[in-house]
């Protein structure tokens, strides 16, 4: 035999494109065929080379093999005429016999499981149904007594893509495991004193061990104790990595790439007493059928960490003197988004030039049930803390702005609708009338398309006070020479000629003075009332208008 054997149209753990597959003395190597391909060659030396097994798979035959430490490589797409060279290309160059392992086809979902040296194998009648390579789970969590869920790393590189481009990736398994397994099962003298354990604790146990997301090989760059996370709920510890950072909370862990990460954003809560941290994240974190695509964490304004890294002099001048400092003291919100920043890479997000009426960065509103904030970023709108919604402006189509229910004139607040170029579409409720100007100028210099729905409201307050007053001297303007809605309300307080002081007199103390006080929508309508509304003293004017309307009761 020749001291190299070739094989073409071989696809190397679930690689989306083809390529050729060599075997000599020194070991094997795979290379993508296509010039265009971003995958780089593979090459494995003989050394690490332990075993390997012939099978059943998708495109055809697989070829699994095992090693010392680089887990289960797959290639794929052999032929069934192909089985007797691999196998004496095996043999020759590596002195080791291909095993033939057929897969159970039963369909059964409840078989044993069993934990070989690198994957986990799920067998049926005492046949593998699948494997699941430790070296591809991400994360394992304990759902529950009997259920452990097992999340599976995500590739983007070697991801399956359908006819439209959507990727078809498998990242979650849960395991049904009842009953209960000794705990001692070394310990034969005495069987009566072997404790048992809850057999799903067992599992998850040894599935952390084995895939090594329990204790994580080397030394933390930076660790951060009882850290408050208003999304997912609860505290959690922040162990920081060179390429990952670990959640470690009460019930469930998180292991997250700093791949993932896609934005960050620091902002001041309104509230004048918390700093949030939004950490944009894709994939998104799963726990169970849930998936956060942002976490959210909460700082008080007035609390400080003192930290410094875990990293020798040489290392950090090396890799980490233009991105992080080796020792910090000051406020905690600031520490932790400048350690995010600088391990991550990513950029951090702050307040722009908007101020609402109070001066904050965001404004208080309700999205359906849920309260939160929205702010106004120089590129994007983001509400926190649940649901979070990210909105960029380039995505946006147009913003709505439209009273809520109730008298237009006694309205505090009004919506904000924003409408993305998908179709889809946020409402914003319960904005503090004060809001609008700053609102209206912000999107007009964001050059964003503004539906004002206000003015129609308006429009139809004055054709209704047209209509039910007296007082012909009530106009309504024509559409095109309307201007915003601050101005229409103005406009239509001016217009209305409400009746002289003499009139006011006359109709508390003369019974038969006719008067169009009795209208409950035009007993609102003075100017000075308007600003008082506005400001959120209605309860006030209501009583002082009301007050002569008794009168005449008791008068009768």
């Amino acid at each position: 035999m020749s001291d190299m054997t070739q094989f073409e149209n071989i696809y190397f753990n679930q690689s989306s494109r083809p390529g050729r597959l060599r075997f000599a003395n020194s070991g094997l190597g795979w290379k993508a065929s296509s010039k265009n391909a971003t995958q780089p060659p593979f090459l494995l030396p003989q050394s690490e080379f332990v075993s390997a097994h012939w099978s059943r798979a998708a495109k055809g035959y697989e070829c699994r093999v095992l090693t010392k430490d680089r887990g289960v490589i797959q290639f794929d797409g052999f032929d069934l005429d192909d089985f007797d060279r691999l196998k004496n290309t095996i043999k020759h160059h590596f002195d080791t016999v291909l095993e033939t392992r057929p897969h159970s086809i039963k369909g059964w979902n409840w078989g044993k499981t069993e934990f070989e040296r690198s994957e986990l194998v799920f067998n049926v009648s005492n046949r593998p149904a699948f494997e699941v390579p430790y070296a591809q789970v991400n994360n394992s969590n304990l759902v529950g007594k009997s259920e452990v869920a097992i999340e599976l790393s995500v590739d983007h590189d070697v991801a399956i893509r359908g006819p439209a481009g959507v990727r078809d990736e498998l990242v979650e398994m849960r395991f049904y495991v009842p009953g209960t397994v000794p705990k001692n099962e070394d310990d034969d003298d005495d069987q009566s004193d072997i404790e048992e354990q809850n057999a799903a604790s067992a599992f998850y146990e040894t599935i952390k061990e084995r895939a090594d997301i329990g204790q994580v090989a080397g030394e933390t760059i930076v660790s951060f104790s009882d850290i408050m996370f208003l999304t997912p709920r609860g505290r959690y510890d922040i162990d920081m990595y060179p390429s990952y950072m670990r959640l470690r909370g009460k019930t469930y862990d998180y292991k997250i790439q700093y791949t993932s990460i896609q934005k960050l954003f620091l902002l001041p809560k309104p509230d004048e007493l918390h700093n949030v941290l939004v950490i944009q994240l894709d994939p998104p974190l799963r726990q169970g059928q849930t998936r956060y695509t942002f976490l959210v964490i909460q700082f008080l304004k007035e609390e400080e960490i003192e930290v410094e890294l875990n990293l020798e002099d040489d290392e950090f001048e090396e890799k980490y003197a233009d991105k992080l400092k080796k020792k910090y003291d000051q406020a905690a919100h600031e520490v932790i988004g400048q350690v995010f920043r600088g391990l991550s890479g990513r950029k951090i997000t702050v307040p722009g030039q908007f101020q609402s009426a109070h001066g904050q960065a965001g404004v208080k509103c309700s999205l359906k049930a849920s309260e939160g904030y929205l702010y106004f970023l120089e590129k994007s709108f983001l509400f926190i803390p649940k649901p979070t919604v990210y909105m960029a402006h380039s995505d946006v189509s147009s913003v709505t702005l439209s009273r809520v229910g109730g008298s237009v004139s006694s309205s505090r607040t009004f919506d904000l609708t924003v409408t993305l170029v998908t179709g889809i579409s946020h409402q914003y409720s319960s904005i503090n009338r004060e809001e609008q100007s700053g609102i209206e100028s912000y999107l007009k210099s964001k050059n964003i398309k503004i539906k004002n729905d206000l003015v129609d409201d308006q429009t139809f307050l004055a054709a209704a006070l047209g209509s039910e007053s007296d007082d012909s001297d009530v106009e309504v303007a024509p559409r095109g020479e309307r201007g915003s809605a601050s101005e229409d309300e103005e406009s239509v307080d001016e217009d209305f000629q409400a009746d002289s002081d003499d009139s006011d007199i006359a109709e508390e103390f003369d019974e038969n003075h006719a008067s169009s006080g009795d209208d409950e929508s035009a007993s609102g309508e003075e100017d000075e009332d308007d600003e008082d509304v506005i400001d959120g003293d209605d309860d006030d004017d209501e009583s002082e208008d009301e007050k002569p309307v008794k009168k005449k009761a008791r008068n009768d």
